[in-house]
């Protein structure tokens, strides 16, 4: 929806395809944490992405807000980095990499980390294409690329065949398999993720707490979200008790108050997994009117606004902002 909207901006005509209900796989399940969980633990590559994406979200989230009447409800209310973590090695990166950070006696805090409501983000970029006049067709499953001579002529779905100048695959964990023998080396596969969600009559904490993969997002309205595994399954949503007591164990120990709280929600999502978390970002190399913008693994809501740029400069044969060759299509 991301780049439906900018395409609009720029006076495209786009129809957006999608299996399902638009909005509701990893995009909804994630918890809107505007961040790599620890920026020094990742590569440039990714972070080059990451930390472009985070100075963008502010803009547009009020852009969203602002022309669709939808509060994303983004706010900068910072991170608690507990240990275990090298605390001067993380200081250090964030003064070399232009990211406040505050050494404290529980670990690292960084005041800079935003989150976005993911669920209301998804309504307001909903909104906005359909304000800007795109076309969403939902309950529509792509069965086949369709190419001859050297470029894509149509999709064959379950509602029909669909003609375009151009085509972009943006499906998230199953865009290898919908490319199919298309897909060359676009490593994406899933990865099951699993959250908890509790409500407080008013927010228990006034940030982030993040301690290993385990983290505690809050909300203004008193939801607290508790994740996330990194479960290598396959395409299964289901949820399993065993993490969900293993979230609630952890949970507890970072926020003992949790112990007499009932869970309002378990779900799980299926997260673009990549090598490296380095998505693709580009043209095709043998079907020159074929793009793609997948495989963003855990920070496909962080990194949106900078990948949709990425994409455009590239349909568009405009400078890029910095290297893009790691993205390239290979």
């Amino acid at each position: 929806m991301a780049t439906a909207g900018a395409l609009l901006g720029q006076g495209a005509a786009v129809t957006l395809l999608e299996r399902g209900e638009i909005g509701r796989e990893s995009s909804w399940a994630g918890g809107g944490i505007l961040s790599p969980l620890c920026p020094w633990d990742y590569p440039d590559e990714v972070n080059r992405l990451a930390l472009r994406g985070m100075n963008m979200f502010g803009d547009l989230a009020g852009t969203l807000q602002q022309t669709t009447g939808i509060d994303p409800q983004y706010r900068r209310c910072g991170m608690l980095v507990l240990p275990p973590l090298d605390v001067q090695a993380a200081s250090d990166w964030c003064a070399t990499h232009g990211m406040q950070a505050e050494k404290c006696d529980d670990g690292l805090f960084l005041p800079e980390v935003a989150q976005a409501r993911n669920p209301r983000l998804l309504q307001a970029l909903r909104a906005r294409v359909e304000k800007l006049g795109g076309r969403i067709v939902e309950q529509c499953e792509v069965r086949q690329i369709v190419a001859e001579a050297g470029r894509v002529r149509h999709l064959a779905t379950t509602r029909g065949d669909f003609c375009a100048d151009a085509f972009i695959v943006t499906a998230g964990a199953w865009s290898k398999v919908l490319l199919g023998e298309h897909a060359l080396k676009a490593d994406i596969k899933p990865i099951r993720g699993q959250m908890l969600l509790f409500k407080f009559d008013t927010p228990p904490l006034p940030h982030i707490v993040l301690q290993g993969d385990i983290y505690l997002i809050p909300r203004s309205d008193g939801h607290l979200l508790l994740g996330s595994t990194r479960e290598d399954v396959g395409f299964d949503k289901s949820t399993t008790d065993e993490v969900r007591e293993m979230l609630l164990q952890r949970g507890i120990a970072l926020l003992p108050a949790l112990r007499d709280m009932p869970v309002v929600k378990h779900w799980a999502g299926l997260r673009p997994a990549s090598p490296g978390n380095i998505p693709t970002i580009g043209r095709h190399p043998q079907l020159p009117n074929l793009y793609i913008n997948s495989g963003h693994f855990r920070y496909g809501v962080t990194m949106s606004p900078a990948a949709v740029e990425v994409l455009l400069n590239t349909i568009n044969g405009t400078p890029q902002p910095f290297d893009v060759t790691p993205y390239l299509w290979r």
